[in-house]
């Protein structure tokens, strides 16, 4: 295809008002002004508040959890859900190389190392397929612990990757995972909201993280969460990111090495808002969606779809288009006339500092990277 006018032209359509059309901008029609000057009135800024205490409550109640902690972004939160998972210096994780960076770099700041494993077509995160074909010629347990027969190293984790608000096969994820003993910490930064049989991701695995960036559906500005049903481990994420401090009325006590990972007061009320929105967010993007596949049904492009049994909170749209050729043609044409796309990300492994690392033969994620744009998907 060498002529994308008409889809330039329906996406305008669908934002009629502006004259750039961004990605993913965030929307502030609800009570996040209100929230701000309540918090600033209040003097409590910082990293303790009322909406700080309310945001964790909003996270627990949304995600069907036991216990939520608020942080100061996504990959904080990735790299103490890992930490508290129990990888630690010189271990190894399951992941996906079609990811973001801070997927990747969280395993890093551990000590570990990121074993690259292959995306499923369907939902472009971690296959369970592919995790299941590498620990059975590569996997050994020893002693209930899962270890890498090449490296010699402990498997300690998996994280797979809700890529685009789009859920993986979670059923058989877990079922792969618990016949090996590696804990699951999800990476659900971009699938707030969205559902893999009727359960919200972020509460399948050991704990589940969240992120709050300026271009997610909710966004705190900067923020992230991390939730767990396991009570004692989200406590135990909430004094790791507090600086590990003992609770005392005035004594400075830190009974280990914690981090200062505290979401400020103020980002917490922009979130509280933000989060009373999401329903009306979700339906509204969905409502998009829908349009979209219609209208790219027609043009004979694949327009990307949830999956069976899932609910995607569509948080980044996007077309499979047929090639490379036509990739870099579209992303040209749409944003030389002021309508933003991206490409999906490179492979990380691509990336210099992570060119080492195991992998498998990636054939899903090089065909994906070859061909998945981004189109704007703001609510309207």
């Amino acid at each position: 295809m060498s002529n994308f006018n008409d889809i330039i032209g329906f996406i305008k359509n669908q934002y009629p008002s502006k004259d750039f059309i961004p990605l993913h901008e965030p929307n502030f029609t609800g009570k996040e002004k209100k929230y701000l000057l309540d918090a600033i009135d209040s003097t409590f800024v910082s990293s303790v508040g009322a909406y700080v205490d309310k945001f964790e409550l909003m996270m627990t109640d949304l995600t069907k959890t036991k216990k939520s902690v608020a942080v100061v972004n996504g990959t904080s939160a990735l790299q103490v859900a890992l930490k508290l998972s129990g990888v630690g210096s010189g271990d190894e994780v399951l992941t996906q190389a079609l990811t973001f960076i801070a997927t990747i770099n969280a395993i890093i700041y551990n000590g570990a190392s990121p074993i690259f494993l292959d995306v499923d077509i369907d939902t472009m995160g971690l296959s369970p397929n592919a995790v299941n074909t590498f620990l059975e010629e590569n996997g050994e347990i020893r002693e209930g612990v899962c270890y890498n027969k090449k490296t010699n190293k402990k498997i300690a984790a998996c994280m797979p990757m809700h890529t685009f608000g789009f859920p993986v096969h979670l059923n058989e994820l877990m079922t792969v995972c618990g016949k090996w003993n590696i804990p699951v910490v999800e990476d659900a930064a971009e699938s707030i909201g969205s559902e893999y049989k009727e359960q919200p991701t972020g509460s399948f695995g050991k704990l589940g993280v969240f992120s709050f960036n300026g271009n997610k559906i909710v966004t705190s500005g900067g923020g992230g969460a991390i939730v767990t049903n396991d009570i004692e481990l989200g406590l135990k994420a909430k004094h790791l990111t507090t600086t590990a401090k003992v609770p005392h009325p005035y004594e400075y006590v830190h009974d280990e090495i914690g981090y200062n990972f505290r979401m400020p007061n103020l980002n917490a009320a922009l979130a509280c808002a933000q989060l009373e929105q999401l329903g009306s967010f979700i339906q509204n993007k969905r409502e998009l969606a829908k349009q979209y596949n219609t209208f790219f049904i027609s043009k004979g492009i694949n327009f990307r779809t949830e999956s069976t049994n899932t609910k995607a909170n569509y948080w980044l749209m996007c077309l499979e288009l047929e090639n490379k050729k036509d990739r870099d043609l579209f992303l040209k044409e749409t944003n030389d006339n002021k309508v933003m796309t991206r490409p999906i990300w490179q492979l990380i492994f691509k990336s210099k500092i992570y060119s080492t690392f195991q992998r498998d033969a990636q054939k899903n994620a090089i065909y994906l990277e070859d061909r998945i744009v981004n189109i704007p998907s703001s609510v309207r």
